[in-house]
């Protein structure tokens, strides 16, 4: 996976908007809330407790940096297939939409 392919994950995901903060990274977010932080080497995104465990005691993926709060993982663009990093982004997607909201969430048609 690369920049354009996690971009190309990201945008398929409904209401997902993007901005480049932090210098240079591109920031996914639904509803105003990010749930995914791309990088020049790797992915950072929100996930369960239970995957946040897996992903880092099987050395798949680490803490995302400056993310201390919650469980986000960063994932190397070479440590794991395409149809990981999309299951992945899909479920940080969830997670952070089932935040929102019912309002917004209405609002957004999610």
């Amino acid at each position: 996976m690369d920049r354009a392919g996690i971009a190309r994950a990201a945008f398929a995901l409904p209401q997902v908007s993007h901005v480049v903060q932090w210098g240079a990274s591109d920031v996914y977010k639904v509803g105003g809330k990010v749930f995914a932080i791309v990088g020049d080497g790797s992915v950072s995104f929100k996930v369960t407790e239970i995957a946040f465990m897996v992903l880092t005691e099987s050395g798949v993926g680490r803490q995302a940096p400056y993310c201390a709060r919650g469980q986000w993982a960063a994932v190397s663009y070479d440590a794991a297939e395409d149809a990981d990093f999309i299951d992945w982004l899909a479920t940080a997607h969830s997670l952070i939409v089932s935040k929102l909201t019912r309002k917004l969430r209405a609002e957004l048609g999610l």
